[in-house]
């Protein structure tokens, strides 16, 4: 009995740490980017913003100054907050 209730006790932490990380990921269909210079804001974006070529260049400029380890944990763009909104509202 007790190792039941310590199974069910490990699935609730489980669950917890899971739920966590789930409110982090972005849902089906989209990426997390982080936008700015100095302070970084998360912007959920549809994957379809892929295929476009501004956003392209956007990914190229961080691609040049990250390379692949990006201090965000996440894609980082480094352009002015203004400039990424601006770029995305035309897609």
């Amino acid at each position: 009995m007790a190792f039941v209730r310590n199974l069910l006790g490990a699935k609730k932490i489980l669950g917890a740490a899971t739920s966590k990380r789930a409110t982090l990921a972005a849902p089906k269909g989209f990426l997390a980017v982080y936008v700015g210079e100095s302070q970084k804001k998360r912007y959920v974006v549809p994957i379809s913003y892929l295929s476009q070529p501004s956003f392209q260049a956007l990914l190229s400029k961080s691609e040049e100054e990250f390379g692949f380890d990006h201090p965000m944990g996440g894609l980082t763009i480094p352009c002015p907050e203004d400039i990424f909104i601006t770029v995305t509202s035309r897609f």
